[in-house]
């Protein structure tokens, strides 16, 4: 873990900062950034460590996949455009980087996609009576077959070489209990659908981030010993594991445990014999991003794809700086 700077050493600038990856799960990760302090592009390229605290730590990335309906026979009863946009918010597992940008204009709208910038799916399915229901049954799920359609019914379409190059990893949506459709018995979708890559800029459905914020780190200082029953109220007045009762001589005395689980919800202000016992801060130099994925890629890599990026903008920014002559 990296150590957090205090407010006595804001001016150690040229401390290496750091990126530690704290909790990682499937579609989250929270994570630290300590001492941002960095004057320089370059000094922000040569000394930014990344430390991973978990072997087992995946990536993210910065383009998503997008659905375009290409055949679209639809006699259910939801609406074209409506079914058209549920189909476009359907995150695909695909890693973007494997594929080109497809190029925009009236001639490539009128062109069939390739291997190498598109992903074709399919989505066929009907629904019929179920000929071994009970008679005196209502539950649709009994009298129908194929009625309820989900993202598990879309299937990947190789194209070209795609089969051989995604052998070991078959595309196909995120999630498999995605609801987009209700049937009854002669309704039918026939859908073929082409994936192609884009950014967030462009339309959020690109966007493999769910949600990404940031915090400062709570900072909890106990300024005279709490013990006894007021130390069981301090407790009660922050998130559960921040305040903890230790046994001192046999009386119970409030100790600070874990101020990050802390929700800043200042409800120890309320009691007049405890507010002036507690001051309460932020560390200004410690930062805590919390990114959830949508799936396509896990967390951690889209915030190393997305620093990459920045690093990017900042150097083509310099480099106009230096290309212009100043009059």
């Amino acid at each position: 873990m990296c150590t957090t700077l205090t407010e006595g050493s804001r001016s150690c600038s040229h401390k290496r900062p750091k990126l530690t990856i704290e909790t990682i799960s499937v579609e989250h990760l929270w994570h630290g950034f300590k001492n941002p302090h960095v004057t320089s592009f370059s000094s922000y390229h040569n000394n930014f460590d990344v430390v991973h605290l978990d072997e087992n730590s995946m990536e993210f990335d910065m383009v998503g996949i997008d659905a375009a309906i290409v055949r679209f026979p639809n006699t259910s009863i939801v609406q074209d455009e409506v079914l058209a946009h549920r189909l476009g918010l359907i995150p695909i597992k695909a890693d973007p980087r494997l594929f080109e940008y497809r190029n925009t204009g009236e001639e490539s709208a009128e062109e069939e996609g390739s291997e190498i910038d598109t992903i074709q799916l399919q989505l066929k399915i009907k629904c019929s009576r179920n000929p071994r229901a009970s008679k005196d049954s209502s539950d649709p799920r009994e009298l129908y077959l194929n009625h309820m359609v989900y993202s598990r019914d879309i299937k990947w379409v190789p194209i070209g070489n795609q089969a051989d190059v995604f052998a070991d990893s078959s595309i196909r949506p995120v999630h498999d209990d995605i609801l987009i459709a209700q049937l009854r018995p002669g309704q039918e979708l026939d859908i073929v659908m082409h994936c192609v890559k884009g950014i967030g800029k462009d339309h959020a459905k690109f966007s493999p981030v769910a949600t990404a914020s940031y915090r400062l780190l709570p900072e909890i200082t106990l300024l005279e010993a709490v013990e006894g029953e007021k130390a069981e109220r301090l407790k009660c007045c922050f998130s559960r594991g921040v305040i903890d009762l230790e046994d001192v001589n046999g009386k119970k005395v409030a100790k600070v445990v874990n101020s990050r689980l802390d929700t800043c919800s200042r409800e120890v202000l309320r009691h007049s014999d405890l507010k002036n016992v507690v001051k309460l801060g932020r560390v200004r130099d410690h930062f805590i991003f919390t990114v959830e994925s949508t799936g396509i890629l896990p967390p951690d890599v889209l915030v190393t794809e997305a620093i990459k990026v920045l690093m990017a903008k900042c150097q083509r920014f310099l480099s106009e700086l230096d290309s212009t002559v100043i009059e």
